[in-house]
């Protein structure tokens, strides 16, 4: 009989504890909960669960719930449907519920699964209207991904970029698209602790570069004071790539995370650590998934602040030398009482952005938003592009429709990783060098861009002094390139159509109101001044520069080398300047604009870092006198010296010349330069 006591003693023991493990369990989920570490929660709400008693339904309906909550918003998928699907078994289901069962349904692809789920809850909420487009995403997504080989798109997953944990929000950078950068929880991010949230390392950024063959190199962690032990991730540039915007999310045991946007600046090589942008004072909202305009003017970016169509929407700031100032929420068509996130731009003007609130195959579906004149309008990319799972994170190698994005789609653990994607279009493009003549790259230059059918643009160069832009067949154009300092360049261009994609170059050397400027190729007959017929290509270029800056009156000059006397030089190079003039003159340039001297052997080269390159054993401001030439131990040396002296070249005297009268090749705003300290 004893034995008998003692066994029940044991069993009501056990229940007991079992009973306290769970309230303990669920106490320790709350906690976690409310800090928003959901992987954390999720492994205490599993843990009640299990030691919840069959027979008790409704407490064992509402841990499953619990456990539900977390699994949906860690991309537990099936775990997710699993534990929802309980909460519906032991009768803890209402309409919320039934709404997130639906839109997981989707997500894991059981479409015939989520028409059932969304049809009921339309006849209880028929005016909802993620209800509705749940339940039309439902029954159209199938036919939608027959249609795939419509879409155009090629997509690649990239096992260079990806790990075992997550990879997501690439960034192409750099002149030429080089560089990649993208946010991991891999392995090789900083720090020992895993997340709450995710169950993985908080991520950090990662870079790769492409060589000079098109080769990526194998990621590697930014080895400066941007990453550190907390989340930093989804980054995007300003269009020179010299400023980053991203997101970062600080840990602190008492108090919820709330993602806040920071900048980080780069010198040379190096990313500064990040400071905090305040983009309004609330501090319990997340701002999140920068992404710049391709103007520069504006950052998007997303958040739950009030004023929005609710869940996650798509904001927008203007950037000024002031600071940010003009905050704007997208609205319709773009935002949704859904989730809107990951903006980023072609740069065309096309804003792509994620949402679960528009019809689409189920997670985060990417969405184009082409600007109208008063509105956005939307367009679905289709698949393969999209997927039942979360496809976002679009990042563009210049103006074509190639590029990088991440997904989630096949991954158990709702784990996201790179993926390649190209859709074939046909684009013509201009791609322009600004630069100094006989000199580098000019990078603060500016680019007046016009055509016929009404195009009119200021373009910015990028670091290497370089710029491209689409441009339709059949359309006359006229780029103007400038840079405060520098004389105007004119280049002219129309294309027809063709069949494949292709770019064409145009160069834009200025040349120095400040300095000499070489005129390459003017030939003369063996001592005389008579110009050689191979001179023309040069004059004729230099006619052109005149007549593209009418304002601009210039020193014609002829040098010669030392060798013979100091009369005989400054005779013939007069002669030959003069020269020069008549030719001019003879082809529509006003005589009083110009003025031919010859300096004979007074002013011997200077010579400039450029021409260094060419003659490595010249060093830059080296002046090549008869003492200089004659102290070289090598002839060839000496004589390439002397045809540096035997030289052409002007340098601006004024850039007033008949103000009065409007330079009718530029553009109105078209900068002219500054008079030159002569």
């Amino acid at each position: 009989m004893r034995r008998v006591y003692t066994l029940l003693s044991v069993l009501v023991a056990c229940l007991l504890l079992a009973s306290c493990g769970a309230e303990s369990a669920m106490k320790k989920g709350d906690k976690f909960f409310a800090l928003g570490e959901y992987y954390d929660a999720a492994t205490q709400y599993k843990k009640a669960y299990a030691q919840t008693k069959a027979k008790d339904k409704p407490l064992r309906g509402q841990r499953a719930l619990k456990m539900a909550d977390c699994y949906r918003r860690i991309n537990y998928t099936q775990k997710a449907i699993a534990a929802y699907n309980n909460a519906v078994r032991y009768k803890q289901a209402d309409s919320t519920v039934q709404f997130h069962l639906g839109r997981l349904q989707l997500k894991n692809g059981s479409y015939k699964d989520a028409e059932k789920t969304f049809t009921l809850l339309q006849d209880s909420m028929p005016q909802n209207i993620l209800v509705k487009n749940g339940l039309e995403s439902a029954r159209k997504a199938p036919q939608w991904k027959k249609e795939a080989e419509y879409s155009g798109y090629t997509i690649k997953k990239q096992e260079l970029f990806n790990s075992r944990r997550s990879e997501y929000s690439p960034a192409l950078a750099g002149d030429d698209y080089d560089q990649l950068y993208f946010s991991s929880t891999r392995n090789q991010a900083q720090g020992d602790e895993l997340s709450g949230i995710t169950g993985t390392k908080n991520a950090d950024i990662f870079f790769s570069q492409k060589d000079d063959k098109g080769k990526w190199s194998k990621p590697e962690l930014i080895e400066s004071e941007l990453n550190t032990e907390q989340d930093e991730g989804a980054c995007a540039f300003t269009p020179d790539f010299k400023t980053m915007y991203l997101t970062v999310c600080k840990t602190d045991p008492q108090y919820p995370r709330y993602a806040q946007i920071a900048t980080s600046n780069r010198s040379d090589a190096s990313w500064s650590k990040a400071t905090p942008l305040e983009i309004t004072r609330d501090t319990l909202s997340t701002y999140a998934h920068p992404a710049v305009s391709p103007d520069g003017m504006w950052l998007y970016f997303v958040s739950d602040m009030p004023g929005g169509l609710g869940g996650y929407d798509i904001w927008r700031i203007q950037i000024t030398t002031h600071g940010l100032v003009g905050l704007e929420n997208l609205g319709e068509p773009v935002n949704t009482p859904g989730n809107e996130m990951f903006p980023t731009f072609r740069p065309n003007g096309d804003l792509y952005f994620s949402s679960d609130g528009h019809p689409g195959f189920g997670g985060l579906d990417i969405f184009i938003a082409t600007p109208d004149t008063t509105r956005w309008v939307l367009e679905h990319p289709g698949f393969p592009l999209n997927s039942q799972g979360d496809d976002f994170g679009m990042t563009f190698e210049g103006v074509h429709n190639r590029g990088y994005f991440c997904s989630n789609r096949g991954d158990a653990r709702g784990w996201d990783h790179i993926y390649s994607f190209e859709k074939h279009e046909v684009v013509q493009t201009v791609k322009g060098w600004v630069y100094e003549k006989d000199g580098y790259e000019l990078p603060e230059g500016l680019v007046y861009m016009v055509g016929n059918d009404g195009t009119n643009k200021k373009l910015s160069v990028k670091g290497d002094g370089s710029f491209t832009e689409v441009i339709q067949p059949g359309v006359n154009y006229v780029f103007l390139g400038t840079c405060r300092g520098y004389l105007n360049h004119k280049e002219e261009l129309r294309v027809e159509p063709v069949l494949e994609s292709e770019e064409y170059v145009l160069q834009f050397p200025l040349a120095s109101i400040t300095a000499p400027v070489l005129i390459d190729n003017i030939f003369y007959d063996f001592d005389k001044a008579t110009l050689r017929p191979e001179s023309t290509e040069a004059l004729d270029k230099l006619i052109d520069l005149l007549n593209e800056n009418p304002n601009v009156t210039i020193e014609l000059s002829a040098h010669t080398d030392y060798r013979g006397s100091a009369a005989y030089n400054e005779r013939l190079s007069q002669r030959r300047a003069e020269s020069v003039v008549n030719y001019l003159i003879e082809h529509g340039i006003a005589q009083d604009r110009l003025s031919p001297v010859g300096y004979g052997k007074m002013k011997p080269k200077t010579i400039r870092r450029k021409l260094t390159e060419t003659y490595p054993w010249l060093k830059e401001d080296d002046v090549l006198t008869e003492e200089f030439i004659r102290a070289l131990d090598d002839e060839e040396k000496q004589e390439v010296c002397n045809q540096l002296n035997r030289r052409t070249e002007f340098i601006v005297l004024r850039t007033t010349y008949g103000m009065d009268l409007k330079a009718a090749s530029a553009p109105a705003d078209a900068p002219t330069p500054a008079e030159p300290d002569n």
